[in-house]
Parts: structure tokens; C-alpha cells; sequence
């Protein structure tokens, strides 16, 4: 069952058919009302947002019309302006009618995570004393089935990706470490896997943050901490291993927390607290 690990175009491909077979089923009533024929659309955006999605908005449209033509006027990744046109569509009727919701509710929920990652990232630049600066990543909290869509849109946004899934990395956690019996015997059998992925272990307090550190660790989520506790976990890591701060994040906190010379700031709201860009679809 379980024999590949997805790659960015399956998941587009897999998204794109799954979301027209829940739509349409066995056929759009609807769209039979109006005469099959070539027709003009443009699709308006009603707020600032970064544009995201734009593969996965052409591929459900051509999936039902491979003639169609779109036509954008902003590029992948742009900041668009309220109320101005995104593209224009050309294609046959029955097709955009049938295909329309599912095209802007793949633009809608994308550009907003693209939009969301952008105001993360720009809330910290320039304040991270780090020489490597300090990355904005997200999490494994996803809308199930949209994964990589998410975490593509945040690419786009200007962030980083923590590891796509449990076949892409190593996250040992509060619970691993338990069962394990200790942080020192989680990092060792993680070690012995011979994996080759990157391994990051969790740490609740300094104890275990210089347990982790003699056992070896290169990547650190230090979970829950103060400000003030982030900059003392920078000072005894002195460079040894990469640190990520994460926990209930909000926009305000980020630059402070980017101060304290963390390496990444780690965000589930990035994908899990899901809103929607304001986009609407008008034939000519």
C-alpha cells in the first residue's frame, strides 16, 4: 500500500482529479443548461494577496478543456492588488462552469497560505543577529490530501519547508523520548537507523537541551520557550546544532524571537488555521 513517496506533480495530479470527481460525480446538471461554446472570462482578486495555485487553477481547467487558455497578469508568487485581474480565461462554457469552484478554491486556499508565510517572513527581516539568518518554517499540521499543495504555496511565500512527511525526515518528540526511556537513547536509536534524513529531537528545558547536545544532535526544536530562554539555548548551543522555536507563535512575536539568534521559527498555523482569498470569476 505504502510502497512511494509522492512527488509535487503526483499530489497536483492526484489533487486536481479527486477535487473534480468530488464535485462533479457522474456530471454537472447545471452546466447543461447553457450551450456548449467558446466563451471569455476574467477572474478579479478582491484583496492583497500573494498569488499561489496557478498550476493547480490551469490543470483543473484543462483537465475538462485541453484547449483552454489562460492568460495572467501577475506571475506566481506576485503581490496583487485588491480588485484588479489576475487573468483572463478562454475556454469552452460548459467546461469553466463546471470547473470553476474547484479552479479558485485550489487559488484560494493556496494564495492564502502563500499570503500568511509572506507576512511571517517579512515580519523578521533584518532582525535576526544569526549570520544565516533565521528561516520561517511550517509544520505537518496540513488539511489532509493538500500536504504538498501547502507546502508548496509555502515556497512560494518566501518560507521554508520542515520535513514533508514522516518518510522525509526524523522528529523525535516528548513521546519518542519516553518511550525511548531518555533523549540520549531516542538520539541513538534514531542514529542507528542509518536513515540517511535529518534527525531533530525536541527539548523541553536546559537539561535536555545539554543532553541532546552531548548525545550528538545537529537540529533542536525548543519548544515552548521565553524569549529570554531562547537567547540562554542560543548561548550554550554556541553553533554546535541548528535551533527551532516553536509553540503557539503568533505575528507579534516574531521579530523578538527572530532577535534571539534562533535558526528557524516553526509555525503550524501556516497550513492549519485556513482562511480564503477573495476571488471572483465573471463570464464576459
Amino acid at each position: 500500500m505504502f510502497d512511494n513517496n509522492e512527488t509535487l506533480e503526483q499530489a497536483r495530479q492526484r489533487n486536481i482529479h479527486d477535487a473534480l470527481i468530488e464535485d462533479i460525480g457522474t456530471g454537472d446538471w447545471t452546466a447543461k443548461l447553457v450551450p456548449s461554446k467558446p466563451v471569455k472570462a476574467q477572474l478579479i482578486v478582491r484583496q492583497e494577496a500573494v498569488l499561489c495555485g496557478v498550476d493547480w487553477f490551469e490543470g483543473t481547467l484543462k483537465k475538462l478543456d485541453p484547449n483552454a487558455k489562460v492568460t495572467w497578469h501577475y506571475l506566481e508568487g506576485d503581490l496583487m492588488k485588491p480588485d484588479t485581474k489576475v487573468c483572463d480565461i478562454e475556454a469552452d462554457s460548459q467546461a469553466l462552469l463546471s470547473s470553476e469552484r474547484t479552479c479558485i478554491n485550489f487559488l484560494q486556499t493556496l494564495s492564502w497560505t502563500a499570503s500568511i508565510t509572506r507576512q511571517h517572513v517579512d515580519a523578521i527581516a533584518g532582525a535576526s543577529p544569526n549570520p544565516q539568518g533565521c528561516a520561517v518554517l511550517d509544520t505537518r499540521k496540513t488539511i489532509p490530501g493538500l500536504r504538498q499543495a501547502q507546502k508548496y504555496a509555502v515556497l512560494v511565500g518566501g518560507g521554508k519547508n520542515q520535513r514533508l512527511a514522516l518518510w522525509h525526515g526524523i522528529l523525535i518528540k516528548e513521546n519518542h523520548i519516553a518511550a525511548a526511556g531518555s533523549v540520549t537513547a531516542a538520539l541513538k536509536n534514531a542514529l542507528a537507523l542509518n536513515a540517511g534524513v535529518d534527525i531533530q529531537i525536541e527539548v523541553e528545558n536546559f537539561a535536555e537541551l545539554e543532553e541532546a547536545l552531548a548525545a550528538g544532535a545537529k537540529s533542536i526544536l525548543i519548544d515552548n520557550f521565553n524569549t529570554d530562554q531562547m537567547k540562554q539555548a542560543v548561548a550554550i548551543t554556541a553553533g554546535r546544532a541548528l535551533l527551532e522555536a516553536s509553540g503557539g507563535i503568533n505575528l507579534d512575536q516574531m521579530r523578538a524571537i527572530a532577535s534571539t539568534g534562533v535558526d528557524r521559527i516553526s509555525l503550524g498555523k501556516l497550513t492549519k488555521d485556513v482562511n480564503a482569498v477573495d476571488f471572483s470569476m465573471r463570464i464576459l
